[in-house]
């Protein structure tokens, strides 16, 4: 599908459009605009070769009247409603040829917006900032969604040319470049795909068939894609799924982030996303990829292999552990938030079971919700404290540092970066970046406004929020002042070092200790010591040892006496400290020694580490 550029200078169309009767190339140069015309070629696709070279610009003509980018452009110089551009994907010579890929196992997950990530907002200039996050232990980069947008700028949500990269970022090549540097440092990189609707602004694919969308499911997003209903569910499967195998095949990208997959409607035999799943991975070749699906009801299938019954993603985002966190820290239960306690008993048993929600009653939907994860391994489960969508659904983008304060923030991260789960960090979070994370998008003033109304009803689900909105006058920043507040200062970086110190050896621990690497929950137990403070004991081999674990975000706790076993070195040992995230060195007050005498003590709003070790005789 698209323009495919061949070697004599002649490039090769084709497009599906089964409500037209003709198509004609438009194609646009400095002497005005040129029509060729493909050959219908049955089932409603049009093809044909003509004398269009690489960088040639084009629109597609429909029935002899308007005409309209190419649903499968490489690349929208112009932006969604421009012309599309010819690109010749081969032309790049890509240094990357011994890299093989990258497994689940050990991954610590970064995920990152190119238009904020950076005060240039490009491909280039986030590859620069790479050798940073290889030095923190990140190892791999999850890009939010590069599908062209209508605008200067936009969360990436509102795509509409799926196959062309956001032209604010940089050209094609620049983005090759972006994921080459991302392997020669080692590093992973996968990009978000947003399959479940397209933007409201510059869709044009109802212009070739109506048969791409079907109105029969409900979608909070826009009209939902189509998978299963009629004829047109053949093509417009391919389509979605020519998409992702794409990003793999062109751009070399390691793996695919699945937006929102419970609102891939398909009543079809063979699902879409388990299809989509296998042929990107036939696509990628001997490469080793990374699938990861966003699903809100925390569907075990989607990570069941097929043999299953399941989809064969690799790993599933689980936001109980990030609400419940988010409950424990900020004393709020809101709106999706209503069903979460956020004591210890919680967390604890988020960790142990990798989710909280398998199948109970869930008040805010009305409905039971979850599916059981708890025999899933759990480096299958993506936990996070921030990500773009929870960040910006706070009022003001505030950050987990900034809405708990900084010494809860430090314990929290303590203990979620020795979990077995796989975590994932949003940009800026390793050295407590101050800047929010907001809502941004660019549409034309009508449409800006509708957006902007609508995103402050979303936020009014939120009590809190809705009467600042309403009763205080508040005015959530937007637009162009919302872009420009979102982007990462750098800066702090320099500033705020004991904040990353505490994040990379945290990394290190995670990655270089054995027994915390080895991400295994059947190597771990756990107990409540209080209403907000608990304890994991990950147990190791005669040779390494035993860890814990201590989380307590209340005030100081006292444990004398003190009947809870998991608490109890290894005969003949002691439990020596290893890293507390009240240390000075990490911005915090001091830590005291967690056996004292007879006693032993956790200080409020701290978590430690301890490794069992001989004692000396």
């Amino acid at each position: 599908m698209g323009a495919r550029p061949l070697d004599d200078g002649r490039t090769h169309f084709r497009v599906w459009a089964p409500r037209r009767r003709r198509v004609d190339v438009c194609v646009h140069e400095a002497s005005g605009l040129r029509y060729l015309p493909l050959e219908s070629s049955g089932r409603g696709y049009f093809e044909g070769t003509h004398p269009v070279p690489v960088g040639g610009l084009y629109k597609y003509r429909l029935d002899g009247g308007e005409s309209f980018p190419d649903p499968c452009s490489r690349f929208q110089p112009e932006g969604p409603h421009g012309p599309s551009q010819v690109v010749d994907p081969s032309r790049y010579a890509w240094k990357d040829g011994d890299w093989r890929g990258i497994t689940l196992e050990g991954q610590v997950l970064y995920e990152l917006h190119v238009g904020t990530f950076t005060p240039e907002g490009t491909y280039e200039a986030a590859a620069r900032k790479l050798p940073l996050l290889k030095e923190l232990g990140i190892t791999t980069l999850e890009l939010m969604p590069l599908h062209t947008c209508p605008g200067r700028f936009n969360w990436g949500y509102d795509g509409v040319q799926l196959f062309a990269p956001h032209p604010a970022y940089g050209r094609p090549d620049e983005l090759r470049r972006l994921v080459d540097e991302a392997h020669r440092l080692g590093l992973g990189i996968i990009v978000d795909v947003v399959y479940n609707h397209l933007g409201p602004d510059g869709n044009y694919l109802s212009q070739y068939s109506e048969g791409y969308f079907n109105k029969k499911y409900p979608n909070e997003w826009g009209d939902p894609t189509n998978f299963d209903d009629g004829e047109a569910a053949g093509p417009s499967r391919d389509f979605f799924i020519q998409n992702a195998c794409y990003w793999v095949a062109e751009y070399h990208f390691d793996g695919l982030r699945l937006d929102a997959t419970q609102s891939l409607y398909d009543a079809s035999p063979r699902n879409i996303v388990g299809e989509l799943i296998e042929r990107v991975r036939e696509a990628a070749g001997t490469r080793r990829l990374l699938l990861i699906g966003e699903n809100e009801p925390q569907d075990v299938k989607l990570v069941k292999p097929p043999a299953r019954g399941g989809y064969g993603a690799d790993a599933l985002w689980v936001d109980d552990f990030h609400h419940s966190a988010k409950v424990a820290t900020t004393g709020r239960s809101e709106a999706y938030l209503m069903d979460y306690c956020g004591t210890a008993q919680e967390l604890l048993s988020c960790v142990l079971r990798n989710s909280l929600y398998q199948g109970q009653y869930y008040q805010w939907q009305k409905k039971p919700r979850g599916s059981p994860l708890l025999h899933t391994e759990a480096r299958h489960a993506v936990f996070f404290l921030q990500n773009h969508d929870q960040i910006a659904n706070a009022l003001k983008g505030e950050r987990l540092q900034q809405q708990a304060g900084q010494a809860r923030a430090r314990a929290l991260t303590t203990f979620f970066l020795l979990l077995p789960q796989t975590p994932m960090l949003f940009m800026g979070q390793e050295f407590f970046s101050s800047s929010p994370f907001l809502y941004f998008v660019d549409h034309h003033a009508e449409l800006q406004e509708l957006v902007r109304k609508g995103r402050n009803d979303f936020l009014s689900q939120f009590p809190s929020a809705r009467r600042a909105l309403e009763k205080e006058g508040y005015r959530v920043p937007f637009g162009e002042e919302a872009f420009r507040l979102s982007k990462l200062d750098w800066a702090e970086r320099e500033r705020n070092t004991q904040a990353l110190a505490l994040h990379k050896d945290l990394l290190k621990l995670r990655r270089e200790d054995p027994v915390f690497a080895r991400q295994d929950l059947k190597q771990l137990a756990g107990a409540v010591l209080s209403p907000h403070a608990l304890v994991l004991r990950y147990f190791g081999s005669e040779q390494e040892g035993d860890r814990l674990v201590l989380l307590n975000l209340g005030t100081e706790l006292e444990l004398a006496p003190c009947p809870e076993p998991l608490l109890a070195p290894p005969a003949g040992n002691k439990w020596n400290l290893l890293l507390a995230s009240e240390q000075v060195r990490y911005g915090g007050m001091g830590a005291p020694e967690f056996m004292d005498g007879a006693r032993m003590r956790v200080a409020g709003q701290t978590a430690l580490v301890l490794v069992s070790e001989e004692t000396k005789t």
